[in-house]
């Protein structure tokens, strides 16, 4: 069925045979597409809600509309078992001028979700979710151990100081791996909206006895990745520089640590989340890191990108953007113990297919 604005339909689609009937929001997007062939493959009947119409060959249920429309999102729920919310503005962005579009896409669009899905009866929800949510990453002192530094201050960056210091002493700090457990710090709009969306499935589930995943998404790229564009991942900024022949722009000194994971791999975290709801307790959110566990510098990934796809290496600027942390990896460890996932694709494979990769 396709839905238009002033057009409403509700044609029932019947349930795939041995498999769920999943709404998948934002389902013609960078991830949200790749989730949507993952889980048909798997053998699960698909229903796409986007702003954007499907192509002439499409054949799933598909409704165009915003994810903020109510009567949009009660049609698309007809006979859905589950969710996977896909749907959000992303990226940094641009300046605080933002910040009521992200508020109004990513929360109130939730909030609009979650609404109909209580009204629906509609209890299983994965969430794409941001490892944004933490702030900066773990670090340890050697003096003071597990130590949380602040927001890095301006002066600091425009002198080329970029490592936090130990909020104590002062002294270098060592960046590891972050756990699901860790306090969230989100220090830019974005970040405060991936964490309010966590905040409102955890109420959602405790007032309907639904149950609902946030899958924290670390730096996912792939084939159909947008175009460089201000809302876009630094992954997208350098392949983008490349195919106008000009060299990828590392901002700092390219030294900031990153977990690159592949929108294929982050596809069938989905999948299984989805699959194993049954097993899950009702009444909770429950966030898991996902991740390649492969942390790399931004420099390294640009170079790997530049070399693989034969353009000029990249050059490190020292700019930076407020707003943005120096280090942030998590372990994905909850991820593989819980669900059995891990992350197909290594990062040289993943950035020699991405350097030839189509973006969208």
């Amino acid at each position: 069925m396709t839905y238009r604005r002033g057009e409403p339909s509700r044609r029932p689609v019947p349930h795939s045979v041995g498999g769920m009937r999943v709404l998948v929001t934002g389902g013609a997007g960078f991830i949200g597409s790749a989730v949507v062939d993952t889980l048909s493959a798997r053998g699960h009947e698909v229903v796409v809600l986007d702003v954007r119409p499907p192509g002439p060959d499409e054949r799933r249920p598909w409704v165009v509309a915003d994810v903020r429309d109510p009567a949009a999102v009660e049609s698309a729920l007809a006979g859905v078992d589950a969710v996977c919310h896909q749907a959000a503005k992303v990226g940094l962005g641009k300046d605080f001028a933002d910040a009521p579009d992200y508020v109004s896409r990513n929360d109130l669009g939730t909030a609009v979700l979650l609404a109909a899905m209580a009204s629906a009866g509609v209890r299983d929800l994965v969430l794409a979710g941001s490892m944004v949510v933490y702030g900066e990453g773990r670090y340890e002192c050697g003096r003071h151990g597990v130590v949380r530094p602040g927001p890095r201050a301006e002066a600091d960056l425009r002198a080329g100081r970029f490592e936090p210091g130990c909020p104590r002493c002062g002294d270098a700090l060592g960046p590891g791996l972050v756990g699901e457990d860790a306090p969230t710090d989100p220090r830019n709009v974005y970040a405060t909206t991936k964490l309010a969306q966590e905040h409102l499935a955890s109420a959602w589930a405790r007032a309907t006895g639904g149950r609902a995943v946030s899958l924290r998404y670390h730096n996912v790229y792939g084939p159909g990745m947008p175009r460089d564009t201000p809302y876009a991942g630094v992954a997208s900024f350098f392949r983008s520089a490349l195919a106008r022949g000009e060299a990828p722009r590392v901002f700092e000194d390219g030294r900031q640590r990153r977990d690159f994971v592949h929108v294929h791999d982050v596809a069938a975290a989905n999948a299984l989340a989805l699959e194993a709801m049954g097993d899950r307790p009702s009444d909770a959110c429950v966030a898991y890191n996902t991740g390649s566990g492969d942390p790399h510098t931004v420099g390294e990934m640009a170079h790997a990108l530049a070399a693989a796809y034969g353009g000029p290496m990249p050059v490190v600027t020292g700019e930076y953007r407020l707003g943005d942390v120096r280090h942030i990896t998590a372990d994905p460890a909850r991820l593989r113990a819980e669900l059995g996932w891990r992350a197909e694709v290594g990062f040289e494979e993943g950035m020699t297919e991405f350097a030839k990769a189509e973006l969208g």
